[in-house]
């Protein structure tokens, strides 16, 4: 596994607005926000991303999310939050360490997550399928 900035943000010779740690998980401000109080939570342990993280990892991280979510909102004033984890590059991830984003959203901020695509005919029952049995090997 490479070294990331993250792993200089783990060991303090970065700096960061760290907002949350424990011994298993960092959380500090996105440089980079989409909004006032974004921010990302990482594992301490150098992961990749979601797919290569061991199910206690995941769960360190998912556990942060879900304790400091509602504070992240609260202290901004926000009215919903995203909860995003990107893996690879044509996903949009960029530092290749595990993080969640906690993006804080408020009504009419303009941003759009998702642009909504129909399936062609049948097209949908072939993509479960492929699915399906590729969950079952």
């Amino acid at each position: 596994m490479h070294e990331t900035i993250f792993d200089k943000i783990v060991r303090r010779e970065v700096p960061a607005e760290i907002v949350y740690e424990d011994d298993e998980t960092l959380a500090f401000l996105d440089i980079a926000p989409s909004n006032p109080g974004h921010v990302l939570v990482i594992p301490k342990k150098n992961v990749r991303n979601v797919l290569d993280a061991d199910k206690d990892t995941w769960m360190s991280v998912m556990e942060t999310v879900r304790t400091i979510a509602p504070g992240v909102m609260k202290a901004v004033g926000a009215t919903g939050i995203n909860v995003i984890s990107n893996a690879e590059e044509s996903s949009g991830q960029v530092v290749f360490h595990l993080h969640v984003h906690l993006i804080p959203r408020f009504e009419n901020d303009g941003h759009k997550l998702f642009v909504n695509k129909k399936y062609e005919e049948d097209e949908m029952s072939v993509v479960a399928e492929k699915i399906r049995t590729e969950l079952a090997s």
